[in-house]
């Protein structure tokens, strides 16, 4: 992963291809919580990450262009259970003028699903925070 804070969690891309990613987790006790299972927080940084990576995939995305998720629903479907790492398909549901949604399940190494997540992520020009988009 490119950025800092997937660098930091572990993460690693293993699927770029147009409108669709896959981003995986490997277990981690620094990712878990108190009960043994994967942070909540940990899997929706996942699901974040795979979207960001599916919606660049845009071929009009160009050195200028800037992005952030601005929208972001989770549901957790079962526990990530320590010592099983977790893989997020992303795939992008529709591209707009500025706005994409995509869609992301997330699975663990035994094909159980944990997680389903829908993100909105708007890509276009912007500020120098890449946050301000006209």
């Amino acid at each position: 992963m490119r950025g800092p804070y997937g660098v930091h969690l572990g993460m690693e891309l293993a699927v770029l291809e147009p409108d669709r990613a896959v981003v995986r987790l490997p277990w981690q006790p620094e990712l878990g919580n108190g009960a043994g299972i994967y942070h909540g927080g940990a899997t929706a940084s996942l699901i974040d990450t795979a979207a960001t990576a599916a919606a660049w995939t845009n071929p009009s995305v160009v050195e200028a262009t800037k992005g952030a998720t601005v929208g972001f629903t989770v549901n957790y479907l079962s526990p990530g259970l320590k010592g099983r790492g977790l893989a997020a398909e992303a795939v992008v549901l529709r591209r707009g003028g500025s706005l994409t949604v995509v869609d992301v399940l997330v699975t663990d190494d035994d094909g159980r699903k944990i997680a389903r997540g829908v993100v909105t992520y708007k890509l276009g020009r912007g500020g120098a925070t890449g946050t301000s988009f006209d």
